[in-house]
């Protein structure tokens, strides 16, 4: 017994001393151009020169994640498989019965930030700030489409608690990725998007449209001039978060070497300026605040979905 451990414990130190010795992949589940791929690909290429491999960023959206978050657990949990991993995770396991997936089955990294909601109308919609869309909106109750990334997803619920405080009947309609719900709003064909504010700031600020108001308890430096939803009464606060996760079973060292790799990107000064001027916050963590920010999470949905009886 006593060998087999010895044998162990020098293999385990050899493949830490040879990682990497091939090129990584960090699969993200949601469409090319949206919040997730920016910080994804400043990452990837900042790691790829850290660790003398390349980090290959591959967007495989669809599902809420759940395609993605497959893909990486179906892979050898090597160290080379890495997922974007986002509050969806968490999300996806608390509303669907049939998940393909526990939490237990991923392997925290580091989270990477932190970030808050916009909810944006289409410029054609006749409002110019929230009480003027309020009002809109109940005159016209079910007639205001608004996207969503599947049910259950995070947009769908901050949709139905929106609609349910503000006392207004909106309709869903999904879509693959942000970016595809994003600019379906710019170009008028739905009418609301409650999307992350890394994505909605440059085209609010190129007046393509109009960001109502924000999810954070206080308005954010890059916008403002922007009221955040308690301001207008709705008395929560609502933010996502991004991370890098491997699959469970990953060797330790691995682990803790990636951890502090992009743990200095994510605290460098490129990093927290690109991520900042999209209103999100720079946040890096241990593993194990990570599993405890997903736990949450997990517990958060659950009881709101149980709330608007979203098991599916």
């Amino acid at each position: 017994m006593l060998r087999c451990l010895v044998l162990a414990f020098i293999a385990f130190g050899a493949h830490a001393q040879t990682y990497p010795d091939k090129p990584l992949r960090l699969v993200v589940g949601f469409s090319a151009g949206g919040p997730t791929d920016l910080p994804a690909r400043f990452i990837a290429d900042r790691l790829g020169s850290a660790l003398g491999q390349r980090v290959v960023v591959e967007n495989r959206p669809g599902a809420a994640g759940q395609i993605a978050t497959q893909d990486v657990l179906a892979k050898p949990r090597d160290g080379y498989h890495l997922l974007l991993c986002t509050h969806f995770e968490a999300i996806n396991a608390a509303v669907y019965r049939n998940v393909a997936y526990k939490l237990a089955d991923l392997a925290p990294i580091t989270q990477i930030s932190r970030y808050y909601y916009g909810v944006i109308a289409a410029n054609d919609v006749p409002a110019g700030d929230w009480e003027a869309f309020v009002a809109y909106a109940r005159k016209n109750p079910g007639k205001l489409n608004y996207g969503m990334l599947g049910k259950g997803s995070a947009q769908h619920i901050l949709a139905l608690e929106v609609g349910k405080l503000a006392g207004i009947e909106m309709t869903g309609i999904p879509y693959k990725g942000g970016a595809d719900a994003l600019n379906e709003v710019i170009a008028g064909r739905i009418q609301v998007y409650m999307s992350p504010t890394l994505a909605v700031i440059p085209p609010y600020k190129a007046g393509r449209v109009r960001l109502l108001a924000v999810s954070s308890a206080e308005r954010l430096a890059a916008a403002p001039e922007i009221p955040t939803l308690a301001e207008k009464g709705l008395p929560f606060v609502r933010f996502g978060w991004l991370g890098v996760c491997a699959g469970a079973g990953a060797p330790p060292a691995v682990i803790a070497a990636l951890n502090r790799q992009i743990g200095a990107i994510v605290q460098s000064p490129d990093y927290r300026e690109m991520i900042e001027r999209t209103g999100s916050a720079a946040v890096s963590s241990t593993p194990q605040e990570l599993a405890k920010v997903l736990a949450d999470t997990f517990e958060q949905t659950e009881r709101v979905s149980r709330e608007f009886g979203l098991q599916l």
